[in-house]
């Protein structure tokens, strides 16, 4: 059985955005989501949706299209909040001092069998009991 990797929000947005800055991350987004091993979590979806249609933004995606995005990603395993995961995440946030939305990351991953978070919020390479983080735009 193959390991499973988490995906944090970034990957998705970077995966959309149309900004030249942004051109080298968009392509390694991309690449990574054409793979088979990643895993979700109802959070991710959720901030990906927020971020993506803000208003504020200058190529905010529309309701729709935001929508059309997420229904591609749910061919990935994805992990809904629990009562544990939301306890888990409430220690987590205690234990490394991290933002709870970072918490509830690790404990989502953790809850999807996942031993690694390619995420560029938090620290590269750092092991948070089990999981480990790779920055994949480094």
């Amino acid at each position: 059985m193959t390991a499973m990797r988490f995906a944090d929000t970034n990957i998705l947005l970077y995966s959309i955005s149309l900004s030249p800055s942004e051109a080298r991350k968009a392509e390694i987004a991309v690449a990574l989501l054409a793979a088979s091993d990643l895993c979700l979590s109802v959070q991710v979806l959720q901030e990906f949706y927020i971020q993506a249609t803000r208003p504020a933004k200058p190529d905010a995606l529309s309701h729709r299209d935001a929508v059309a995005f997420i229904a591609t990603w749910l061919r990935f395993p994805v992990q809904t909040l629990t009562v544990p995961i939301l306890q888990a995440a409430f220690a987590a946030n205690e234990r490394w001092q991290i933002s709870y939305w970072d918490a509830a990351i690790l404990e989502t991953a953790r809850a999807s069998g996942c031993d690694e978070v390619l995420s560029e919020d938090l620290n590269h390479g750092q092991d948070y009991g089990g999981i480990r983080i790779t920055n994949p735009f480094l």
